[in-house]
């Protein structure tokens, strides 16, 4: 069992009579603004599991994480407030879909309601800020512009077009419904494989209504209609209150030697890139 009532409260929805759509949305909006897509567990040498019960807890705590967090915990949030939620195995994707379909490195979401289906998701790196129909078509949120599309690999399955200046091309779902533990084993190697882009890169990325709040490293980014500001952040106090003032986590857990250290292989991550630009500048 979750706490339904402790996760509104992060959240700042109150509990809603019935599974509406104007509940659904308000969920959703709250969600991606006050729950960030973040990894810096895996930075910090702890990774999580993904069981909803320990997600929800993370998020009552002021931290977030990645699909499997976010999505397993709103799944879970929703059921508990009446909706009919399916689990889809999905893969995020490039131009062109791959013929083996999703690999299972998403998890994606969709909703009953009203006789319609919905595609949900709390856990795309900046992606949507509402739910989507599963209708074929382009559909602009704020600034950006997404695609939705029958799948071609998956048949009955869904293929998510972001915007291109989004952080991926593309993310693909399949229709059967799965079970959360299914992605246990993709987990373990997200956030353990030195050849995890996870692993790579501490990242943290914040949804609103007028853009998103990319963070890669020591690379801050605010995406918005007007274009993409962009600053390196210089110092580990800086770095340290970009992540509770733009992100809006929680780190009173994280004590300073864990801190240093986490500055330290960021700081080292980028100086690495920047030595590879350089290399890569004739």
């Amino acid at each position: 069992m979750i706490d339904v009532d402790g996760y509104l409260a992060v959240l700042g929805v109150a509990r809603p009579a019935a599974p509406t759509a104007e509940a659904l949305w308000a969920l959703h909006r709250a969600q991606v603004e006050r729950v960030p897509y973040e990894n810096l567990d895996i930075h910090l040498g702890r990774p999580t599991g993904i069981g909803a019960e320990e997600s929800v807890a993370r998020i009552m705590r002021g931290r977030g994480g990645y699909c499997f967090h976010l999505n397993g915990a709103f799944a879970a949030l929703l059921t508990a407030l009446g909706y009919d939620v399916t689990l889809h195995k999905a893969g995020v994707q490039g131009e062109v879909e791959e013929p083996d379909g999703p690999g299972g490195d998403h998890l994606a979401l969709t909703v009953l309601l009203d006789g319609e289906r919905w595609f949900v998701d709390t856990g795309l790196a900046g992606g949507m800020y509402d739910p989507l129909p599963l209708r074929e078509g382009s559909y602009t949120q704020g600034p950006f512009t997404y695609a939705m599309a029958p799948s071609v690999a998956a048949p009955g399955g869904w293929r998510f077009t972001h915007d291109p200046r989004g952080s991926f091309t593309a993310m693909v779902f399949a229709p059967e419904p799965v079970e959360l533990s299914s992605f246990a084993p993709k987990h373990e190697w997200l956030s353990t494989s030195p050849e995890s882009g996870f692993v790579r890169v501490a990242t943290a990325q914040r949804r609103d209504a007028k853009g998103v709040d990319v963070l890669r490293g020591r690379v801050l980014r605010r995406i918005h209609g007007e274009g993409t500001d962009e600053r390196i952040i210089d110092s580990p106090e800086d770095w340290y209150d970009v992540l509770t003032d733009v992100f809006r986590l929680n780190l009173a857990e994280i004590d300073a030697s864990a801190r240093a250290g986490l500055w330290q292989r960021v700081h080292a991550a980028h100086q690495e890139w920047e030595a590879a630009e350089q290399r890569a500048t004739p």
